[in-house]
């Protein structure tokens, strides 16, 4: 090659290292301390709480779709801890999804780096303590994905964007909870309600512009109704999908559930209230905070607006008109519609129904009649070392057996590409709330009493949207669809904490035995091994 020929050469290699350079997706590099603190939450005086880096709730983790997160959590709590990320698909990447399952959790003294992308996802999410009882006690905080500049979203830039961690609070911290549950009995009534940013928050905007509210149920046990006085709520996401943009007074958002709203600040010049209060309980709870104009000189006046209480119906009309908005793009410039769900038929059924038997005279929560126990050797790194003695492949049915219930370590199978129905029958007179991890799926039906196969007569298989999280009312079913796209050990568990931590939870393996990077990455070169996993080598 000639000397002009290979500056060309060398021109052109130059010009397409700077070219991938600049597509790759960003890095965003953290570092969080996870202590103990002392902090008045909710009367009557201080209590033990859990501190990133010093923060309660934690730091809002704020990433564009594709971003590559790297976090070094360092644990200096006297406990094991992991953090989970609420929503957050890790495709092809069960190795960071910061459960029991998969994970060791990280020991006192010592740290973890999660290395996770933000894959094509956008919206409001929240991260959490898995481990024990810690989320009682915080350590929980909002991620909030945003869609790529190049991507439109279907609604025009607002002035302000509000994030909002509600929940309910148990007085007395997490070490107390965990030994009422640990002695066999469920947990007592919440002492309170939160809005957690911060004690009594105002969020302040200028009359006639229009604001974004990120509203997440950081809960451990109660839904709430949410609305702001005199003013209309526009829901445009949910967990990740581009809804119609329906106008409400008020949104339910049930235990592990986030939505977003848009608010026009179109009222007269003042301060309104905002409220939280729970729902389906005999005893009311309430959280205010402020909507500020910022010109304005008149505080809030009572009484703030009431909500539904114990309106089942309510609720259910209100979820049904979540539908997905199929013009819309979603974190890729596709159509969020252009994958037919309802057009492809189920490879088989699954019917999960809960249930809260007493074992071994203590109280557990079972799903199926089976009640999940934690391994010391986490199930993932049991499967990928070939560890024998750990669990048993499909140790728990895919249907209710009608026979008692048993502890075990619950894993159900499944092969890699299914496209299955899910049913949640929901026997019990409480509402229950459901998670995957790893996936969002199709909220396609909600009905009373037993499901049956007539019940898909009802479904919705146009435009239900996807989220990860699906609530079931009492004595009532819900369906979803779930397209088993991502290879790996996922968490399907109760929402509702303390029926997590008794049991009420297994995992899915989903599975293909031909082994590749394309279906499913390595194990991390940092992964922390225990049980029966300590000693195994990294690839």
């Amino acid at each position: 090659m000639g000397g002009a020929g290979l500056l060309s050469f060398l021109a052109i290699l130059a010009f397409w290292s700077v070219s991938v350079a600049r597509a790759e997706d960003a890095y965003k590099y953290y570092t969080w301390t996870v202590t103990y603190g002392t902090k008045w939450v909710l009367g009557p005086e201080d209590q033990q709480i859990i501190l990133i880096n010093g923060q309660f709730p934690g730091p809002t983790l704020e990433a564009v779709t594709n971003d590559n997160i790297i976090l070094n959590v360092v644990n200096k709590l006297d406990e094991p801890f992991l953090l989970t990320w609420n929503g957050i698909k890790q495709r092809k990447n069960s190795w960071q999804d910061g459960v029991l399952g998969t994970n060791c959790p990280i020991p006192p003294n010592s740290n973890y780096t999660y290395k996770f992308q933000t894959k094509d996802q956008i919206g409001s999410y929240t991260y959490f303590p898995s481990t024990r009882m810690h989320r009682a006690a915080g350590g929980f905080g909002a991620l909030n994905i945003y869609a790529r500049s190049v991507i439109p979203v279907p609604y025009a830039k607002p002035a302000g964007d509000f994030t909002l961690l509600i929940g309910d609070w148990y007085h007395g911290g997490h070490q107390r909870l965990q030994k009422i549950l640990d002695s066999g009995k469920p947990l007592p009534f919440p002492d309170g309600f939160l809005i957690h940013s911060h004690d009594g928050p105002t969020f302040t905007g200028d009359q006639g512009k229009t604001y974004m509210f990120r509203i997440s149920n950081i809960g451990l046990s109660t839904s709430f109704n949410f609305r702001i006085q005199g003013h209309k709520l526009k829901l445009v996401e949910v967990e990740g999908s581009h809804v119609l943009q329906n106008m409400y007074d008020s949104l339910d958002v049930h235990v592990g559930q986030s939505v977003t709203v848009l608010v026009t600040l179109d009222q007269s010049v003042r301060d309104y209230y905002v409220v939280a209060s729970t729902r389906f309980t005999d005893t009311v709870y309430g959280a205010t905070a402020v909507v500020h104009y910022s010109n304005s000189e008149i505080p809030v006046s009572a009484p703030a607006p009431d909500g539904p209480t114990t309106e089942v119906e309510w609720s259910i009309d209100q979820a049904r008109s979540f539908r997905w908005n199929l013009t819309s793009n979603a974190a890729r410039p596709n159509p969020q519609g252009s994958f037919h769900y309802g057009k492809i038929k189920p490879s088989r059924t699954i019917v999960l129904a809960n249930s809260a038997p007493i074992i071994k005279r203590k109280q557990r929560y079972a799903v199926n009649g089976v009640s999940h126990i934690n391994s010391h050797t986490p199930l993932k790194l049991a499967d990928y070392f070939n560890i024998s003695g750990v669990f048993l492949l499909n140790s728990i049915p895919s249907a209710p057996s009608g026979s008692g219930a048993k502890l075990t370590k619950a894993v159900m199978g499944a092969s890699l590409h299914e496209f299955i129905e899910v049913v949640f029958q929901n026997n019990e007179d409480t509402l229950q709330s459901w998670h995957l991890d790893g996936y969002d799926f199709w909220v396609v039906g909600f009905g009373s009493g037993q499901w049956t196969q007539a019940s898909r007569k009802t479904y919705n298989l146009v435009d239900a949207l996807t989220r990860h999280t699906t609530q079931v009312y009492p004595k009532s079913w819900t369906a979803i669809l779930v397209s088993l796209d991502n290879q790996g050990m996922w968490n399907m568990r109760s929402a509702i904490w303390g029926r997590q931590y008794l049991g009420q939870q297994f995992y899915l393996r989903v599975y293909n035995p031909t082994q590749s990077l394309a279906n499913e990455y390595n194990i991390p070169s940092n992964a922390l091994l225990c049980g029966k996993a300590v000693g195994h080598r990294h690839p």
